[in-house]
C-alpha cells in the first residue's frame, strides 16, 4: 500500500480522502491557495505545500506545480478528488511520467469520456442505449438548426466538453435557437476553453439516475447499485438519494449491466459514474460518464456499508475489488443535501461571507457530515459555495425522510445566506414524500418551495422580541442595592411599585417591520413580559444563555439558538429563520435612497465581458455585462430600451455584491 499520498484539491472532498487514509495508515499531503492557508483540509493533512494565488488557474488547476510537490515531498501516488484536475487526462499522463501513481482511470479512458459527443459515438458502438440527437463535428449554426428541426422540439443544447450545467440550454422552439446556441456557445468557451456543442431530444420528464461502478486492473467489475440525482438548480443537484424509488430489481439489473457495458467499452480502471436519464415508460438512455469520484458518493457509502475512497486507494495499488457482484447488497435508504452559501430567493445566486456561526446537527450512526470548513471560516468567491453535505440514513425511505428533515432544522449557520430552510421546504413537501420526482421538479413546485415562510409559527415574533428584551437585560450593570439581575430594584426599565409599566418596540424581522406593546409584570420576583403584537397577545419569560432561549410562551417551553453579528440576529425554530433587530422608536422614518440607476452586481464575483460601449443604443432584454463567480455566470440585461452612459467597471475587475456596474437611461416612448 502507499505510504505517502498528495491530494491535488481543496475543501470538503481532500476533508474525506485524509479520514480514509489516516484509517489506512497513509500518511496525506495536502496543498493550498493563499485563501485556503488556514482551511480545515491543510489542518487535517500531515503536511501542506502552498501551491499559488487564489484564482484556480493559479493554484488547483497547475498541473505542473502540483507533480513539483508530489515529488519534493515523495508522495507515492495523487488523488485528484473531483472537479479541478480530476478529469484532465494531460494531467494523468504527466502522473505517469513521473511514476506517481493516478488515484482514477488511465489517461485514455479519461480522453475517452472527456468529450461528450466522442463518448456518445463509443457508446453507440458498445451498444449502450442512447436519445436521439446530433454529436458530429459540423458546427456551422444553420446546420445545427437543421439538426434541431430534424430531432424535433424540445432540444437540449450542450457542451460537448460540459459538466455542471454548463454550456446547457433548453430550446423550446425555432425562434429561441440562435440565441441559446450563442449563449450556450459563449459559457462553454468560458468554463472549458471549448464551444464545441451537441444537440440532443430533450425529455420533458426524466429522472437522473447514475450507476457507481467500479473497476480493477485484473478484469474485474461492478457496480454498487444507483443513486437518483433528479432534483437540481441550474442543472445541477442538490439532493440525492440512493437507492432511487420505484426502480424494479430488473430495471436495476440492466442499467447497471449497461453502465459495467460503457466501462468496458474504454477499458475503464477505478471508481466511475455513469449517468442515465430515465423516461417515463423505464427507457434509460446514456448520458455522459463522470470518470472520478462523484460528490454524492456518501449515500452509496451508505446503503452498501463499503467506503469507496478505500477502495479507490486498493484499485490504485493493484489490489483486487473488495468484492464480486453477488457479494454487494442495498442496505436501508440513505439521502443527501448539499448545504450551499446561495439565495434560492435570487434564482439561487452564490454568497460570500464569514461563518460567524456554524452549528451542524450531531453526527450518528444515522446522520453524516461531510465538510471542509470550520466556524470562523470565509466562504471566498474563488471558489464552488458549497458548505457541505448532509447525509443520512435509515432502514427505510420514509424514516430517512424524517433524519433529513430534523436535521436541517438543527443546522443553524449565520454570516452567509444559504439553502438550508429551502432544502427543509423541499424535502418535506408531499411532493417530494411521495416520490413525484423528476428533474424538473423545482421549477415544478415552485408555488410550494419558494414560500418565504409558509405556516410560518406563531410563536417567532414573541420569541425574537423576548430575546431583544432579555439581552437588553443581561447588558445592564447590576446595581449595589441588589445582586439580582431580574429584581426590579436591578432594573432600569422605569419600573415602579404598584403601577403598570410598559413600553412600545419597534421589531424588525425579515425585514419587515411591526410595533411591538410590552407590559412588564412580576412573578415571584421575576421578570414577565405581556406582548400585543397584531392584535394577539403573549404572556412570556425565560433566560439566555450562550445563545439558546429557553423560553415559556403563554405556558408552551421551548428552546432555540439565536446567533448575533453587529445587533442583527437570526433565530433558528422548526425549520425556519428569522432575521430580526430593534429600531429605536425616536428613529423616525429613514427616507429611501433616490437613485436612477439600479444596476447592481448581485454577488461578488469577476467582471467577464462588456457587450456595449457607453452611448451605444440597446434593446429591452439585451445583454450588457457578464459576471461569474463560483462556476456560475450571470447576465446583466437591460430592464428596457435605452443608452448605456458609462461604465463603472472593466473586464477582469473583482466587484463586491450591490456595487454599481452602469450608468443608464431610458429612452423616452
Amino acid at each position: 500500500m502507499f505510504n505517502k499520498i498528495l491530494i491535488a484539491n481543496r475543501g470538503e472532498v481532500s476533508c474525506r480522502i485524509i479520514k480514509t487514509a489516516r484509517k489506512m495508515g497513509i500518511l496525506t499531503v495536502a496543498i493550498y491557495s493563499d485563501a485556503d492557508e488556514n482551511s480545515l483540509h491543510v489542518k487535517m493533512a500531515d503536511e501542506a505545500v502552498y501551491i499559488g494565488a487564489s484564482p484556480s488557474k493559479e493554484s488547483y488547476l497547475q498541473g505542473e506545480r502540483i507533480i513539483q510537490a508530489a515529488l519534493n515531498v515523495q508522495a507515492d501516488a495523487i488523488h485528484p478528488g473531483y472537479g479541478f484536475l480530476s478529469e484532465n487526462s494531460d494531467f494523468a499522463t504527466l502522473c505517469s511520467k513521473n511514476k506517481i501513481t493516478f488515484i482514477g482511470p488511465s489517461p485514455s479512458a479519461i480522453q475517452a469520456m472527456g468529450s461528450k459527443s466522442a463518448a456518445k459515438r463509443i457508446m453507440q458502438q458498445a451498444k449502450v442505449p442512447l436519445i436521439a440527437g446530433y454529436h458530429g463535428s459540423n458546427q456551422d449554426p444553420a446546420h445545427l438548426k437543421a439538426q434541431a428541426e430534424k430531432i424535433g422540439y424540445p432540444v437540449l443544447l450542450k457542451a460537448a466538453a460540459g459538466g455542471g450545467g454548463k454550456g446547457l440550454r433548453q430550446v423550446w422552439n425555432s425562434d429561441e435557437f440562435t440565441d441559446a446556441l450563442t449563449a450556450a456557445k459563449r459559457e462553454s468557451l468560458s468554463s472549458f476553453n471549448d464551444d464545441l456543442m451537441l444537440v440532443e431530444k430533450y425529455l420533458t420528464q426524466p429522472r437522473h439516475i447514475e450507476i457507481q461502478i467500479f473497476c480493477d486492473h485484473h478484469g474485474n467489475g461492478v457496480f454498487l447499485f444507483e443513486r437518483d440525482c433528479s432534483i437540481q438548480r441550474r442543472h445541477q443537484k442538490i439532493v440525492e438519494e440512493a437507492p432511487a424509488t420505484g426502480i424494479s430489481e430488473k430495471l436495476r439489473k440492466n442499467m447497471g449491466e449497461a453502465a459495467l457495458k460503457a466501462a468496458q467499452a474504454i477499458d475503464y480502471v477505478g471508481a466511475g459514474t455513469v449517468e442515465f436519464l430515465l423516461d417515463t415508460d423505464d427507457q434509460f438512455y446514456f448520458m455522459e460518464m463522470n470518470t472520478r469520484l462523484q460528490v454524492e458518493h456518501p449515500i452509496t457509502e451508505m446503503i452498501t456499508g463499503q467506503d469507496l475512497v478505500a477502495w479507490q486507494l486498493r484499485v490504485a495499488n493493484n489490489e483486487v475489488l473488495p468484492l464480486t457482484q453477488n457479494q454487494l447488497r442495498i442496505h436501508g435508504h440513505a439521502i443527501e443535501a448539499r448545504i450551499y452559501a446561495e439565495d434560492p430567493s435570487n434564482d439561487f445566486l452564490p454568497e460570500t461571507g464569514s461563518l460567524s456561526l456554524l452549528q451542524p446537527p450531531l453526527a450518528s450512526k444515522y446522520v453524516r457530515l461531510d465538510t471542509g470548513v470550520c466556524q470562523g471560516d470565509e466562504v471566498s468567491v474563488y471558489y464552488d459555495p458549497m458548505i457541505a453535505k448532509l447525509i443520512v440514513w435509515d432502514e427505510s425511505r420514509d424514516s430517512a425522510l424524517q433524519r433529513i428533515t430534523k436535521a436541517l432544522t438543527e443546522y443553524h449557520i449565520q454570516g452567509v445566506v444559504t439553502n438550508i430552510h429551502f432544502l427543509h421546504r423541499l424535502t418535506s413537501s408531499q411532493e417530494f414524500k411521495s416520490a413525484a420526482i423528476d428533474t424538473n421538479f423545482i421549477q415544478r413546485n415552485e408555488s410550494i418551495l419558494f414560500l418565504e415562510m409558509p405556516e410560518k409559527p406563531t410563536v417567532l415574533y414573541p420569541l425574537a422580541v423576548l430575546f431583544l428584551l432579555l439581552d437588553t437585560l443581561q447588558s445592564q450593570p447590576i446595581r449595589q442595592e441588589s445582586q439580582d439581575r431580574y429584581s426590579p430594584w436591578s432594573q432600569a426599565t422605569s419600573w415602579r411599585n404598584n403601577a403598570e409599566h410598559s413600553k412600545i418596540m419597534i421589531l424588525i424581522a425579515n425585514q419587515l417591520t411591526t410595533e411591538v406593546h410590552v407590559k412588564y409584570t412580576q412573578h415571584n420576583m421575576r421578570q414577565r413580559y405581556i406582548l400585543t403584537i397584531a392584535g394577539n397577545t403573549y404572556t412570556c419569560y425565560g433566560t439566555l444563555a450562550n445563545r439558546q432561549l429557553k423560553a415559556t410562551i403563554n405556558g408552551h417551553k421551548t428552546t432555540t439558538t439565536v446567533a448575533s453579528d453587529d445587533n442583527q440576529h437570526v433565530m433558528f425554530y422548526g425549520g425556519y429563520s428569522l432575521y430580526f433587530n430593534e429600531q429605536p422608536i425616536d428613529l423616525g422614518e429613514v427616507s429611501p435612497t433616490n437613485t436612477n440607476d439600479n444596476f447592481l452586481a448581485p454577488m461578488n464575483g469577476t467582471i467577464v465581458t462588456l457587450f456595449v460601449k457607453p452611448g451605444e443604443p440597446v434593446n429591452q432584454g439585451q445583454t450588457l455585462v457578464v459576471m461569474e463567480a463560483m462556476k456560475m455566470v450571470h447576465n446583466i440585461k437591460a430592464p428596457q430600451a435605452g443608452i448605456v452612459k458609462e461604465f463603472y467597471c472593466t473586464a477582469g475587475d473583482l466587484v463586491d455584491d450591490g456595487t454599481q456596474l452602469l450608468s443608464f437611461v431610458a429612452t423616452e416612448n
